[in-house]
């Protein structure tokens, strides 16, 4: 069994684009702008926020947060989307998700230019992705296929299942795994209303947990030799910790893992290399290397 440290990877990456950028400005080419859209003051939107900003300092990217309370009118927050959209010193930026009840995520997902839309939400980024056009991939898949790739794991002909249809890892993971140029494996979505999601997983040589449910999968789910990646993030209270928390995945790591060839933990897995993946799609966007 081997551990796939995303921590370290990210890492690697985070200074390969360093090194990229340097030479950018070196031959009198523009510093990679991102900046990021923050509502409200929820806990981990924090902490996920400042780990951004930690990124761009190690990529060496110029980077601004803009702040607005959890008041905001969703207006005020159309009328901020204009304004990065028309300035031409940001290169790409993300607005934090969820938004508060009574903004339209959508709406305000909608009105982001595409060429700056680094977090790969925008339908026409979405929509170029299906179809295996040049785009800004949704950041927790690219990481995925990253760490994949960078372990030198065999996608090509594998069953690949995976739990969770979300918008954000779900649907985009399963595009990307059946693409000839990612994945090219055998891909089966599973979800809350599958009724053979076991037997499902019992076939599957590579599993892709994203459902959002601690410790969902078991090692009775799990076939020797598999590869599984764990997506999930919930924060379950943990009383011996400073924080009163921590973060526990999908799936029950401690017995799925002697069955496994390859296993992200968490933390240290998906998570670092969702962080980074922004960084590699934030540094295309400097480039305009999918939009002109």
């Amino acid at each position: 069994m081997q551990i796939i440290d995303g921590k370290a990877t990210a890492a690697q990456i985070k200074a390969e684009i360093a090194e990229e950028v340097k030479n950018i400005v070196a031959q009198g080419g523009k510093q990679p702008h991102l900046a990021a859209i923050l509502v409200g003051h929820d806990g981990g939107s924090e902490t996920y926020m400042k780990n951004k900003v930690l990124a761009c300092e190690a990529c060496g990217f110029k980077s601004s947060l803009i702040r607005f309370d959890e008041d905001v009118t969703e207006e005020e927050l159309l009328k901020c989307v204009e304004k990065l959209n028309n300035d031409d010193d940001v290169d790409g930026y993300i607005i934090q998700l969820p938004l508060p009840k009574h903004i339209d995520e959508q709406k305000i997902i909608m009105a982001v230019d595409y060429r700056k839309d680094v977090d790969g939400f925008h339908p026409i980024n979405v929509g170029r992705m299906s179809i295996g056009l040049p785009c800004f991939i949704s950041a927790t898949p690219l990481g995925i296929i990253t760490l994949l790739q960078r372990y030198g794991i065999e996608t090509s002909g594998k069953k690949c299942v995976i739990l969770g249809r979300s918008n954000i890892v779900g649907k985009p993971m399963a595009q990307l795994m059946m693409q000839k140029n990612y994945g090219n494996a055998t891909v089966t979505v599973c979800h809350s209303r599958s009724t053979t999601l076991k037997e499902e997983c019992m076939a599957a040589d590579i599993i892709i947990a994203a459902i959002g449910q601690p410790e969902f999968v078991t090692a009775d789910m799990v076939k020797p030799g598999a590869v599984v990646i764990d997506v999930g993030t919930t924060r379950v209270p943990d009383a011996t910790r400073k924080s009163g928390f921590r973060l526990c995945g999908d799936v029950k790591y401690d017995e799925v893992a002697p069955k496994c060839s390859y296993i992200t933990p968490v933390p240290g897995g998906v998570g670092p290399m969702t962080i980074c993946s922004l960084m590699k799609n934030t540094l295309a966007a400097g480039k305009k290397e999918y939009y002109k």
